[in-house]
């Protein structure tokens, strides 16, 4: 029983692996941390959610560039990455919302190592895109 206990508590201090967790963005053309994204699994699938904007200027932003049901809401709470399968190594065949244009792109996520993960949206194929790279929040 003890024993368990001790490999428990080891285990809940172990450095987070995978892409579940908390990931903080760059903004393209500042470099500066731009939001903090929580990517979890669900029934098999990866998503991601915007929890926090870090920039004051984007405090209290809504989405207005966006379509459907996002159109006029809160950026901050947002799902901005869907559905993304495991291959192998790759979370991949999802999509990527772009808040600030409103679009949909394809995605694929790839762990490169235990704090910096690659993100990749693309139209048709992924020759025609653009990477962001994220790195686990501390």
């Amino acid at each position: 029983m003890i024993k368990l206990l001790l490999i428990s508590l080891l285990l809940s201090w172990a450095p987070a692996t995978g892409v579940e967790g908390v990931w903080v963005t760059q903004d393209d053309e500042t470099g500066k941390e731009k939001s903090e994204v929580r990517l979890y699994s669900q029934n098999g699938k990866l998503y991601g959610k915007i929890e926090k904007l870090l920039l004051p200027e984007d405090q209290g932003k809504v989405c207005t560039a966006c379509s459907g049901t996002e159109k006029g809401k809160p950026i901050e709470g947002m799902l901005i990455l869907k559905g993304l399968s495991l291959d192998g190594t790759v979370w991949e065949d999802g999509t990527i919302l772009d808040p600030k244009s409103g679009k949909v792109y394809d995605c694929y996520v790839e762990l490169i190592d235990d704090n910096t993960l690659k993100v990749r949206g693309y139209l048709g194929f992924s020759l025609l895109g653009r990477t962001q790279i994220w790195k686990r929040k501390s």
